[in-house]
């Protein structure tokens, strides 16, 4: 009885960690304003944060957290999905990963525009692996579906002869 309490508490606390931070993803997209729009360094507590390859460093810090706020959020999303094709959002996280190792990694000049062909070798055992669930599903619902009028139509029979 106890473990069960424990577990309990556990998720409770996890939930409510995990709403926090999804409620403060708006906040998170957002903490780009308070960056000076004209200088290309910024001195903060945490150290100096410069603007790399962007104009400034408010650009920079809008275009990191951009990709901060999509990885995370895909990421939770795959990490508390129980459907099936919950490996589909491993698609966009890949995308957004390399899209955010590029705006890390300053020294690549187009950042949003190649990363499609270096995550395809990612993406597309991905798609084959999801492409074989749904025709192994459709398969089981066809024959789901044909056992499931056999049963319906054996009741009907059932209850007709009863009466």
């Amino acid at each position: 009885m106890k473990f069960r309490q424990t577990d309990r508490n556990r998720n409770i606390i996890t939930g409510v960690l995990l709403s926090l931070f999804l409620t403060a993803t708006p906040f998170l997209f957002y903490m780009y304003k308070y960056a000076p729009a004209d200088a290309a360094e910024w001195e903060t507590s945490l150290g100096t944060i410069t603007s790399g390859g962007f104009g400034s460093v408010q650009a920079y810090l809008h275009a990191l957290f951009t990709k901060i706020t999509f990885v995370s959020l895909a990421g939770i999303w795959f990490l508390t999905s129980n459907n099936w094709w919950k490996y589909a959002i491993l698609v966009p996280l890949t995308m957004f990963l390399f899209q955010l190792s590029g705006v890390i990694n300053y020294k690549i000049q187009y950042i949003d525009e190649f990363d499609f062909w270096y995550s395809l070798p990612a993406i597309l055992p991905i798609l084959l692996f999801l492409i074989y669930i749904s025709y192994r599903i459709s398969r089981r619902s066809v024959v789901s579906d044909d056992l499931k009028k056999d049963v319906d139509e054996e009741i009907k029979n059932i209850l007709s002869d009863d009466l």
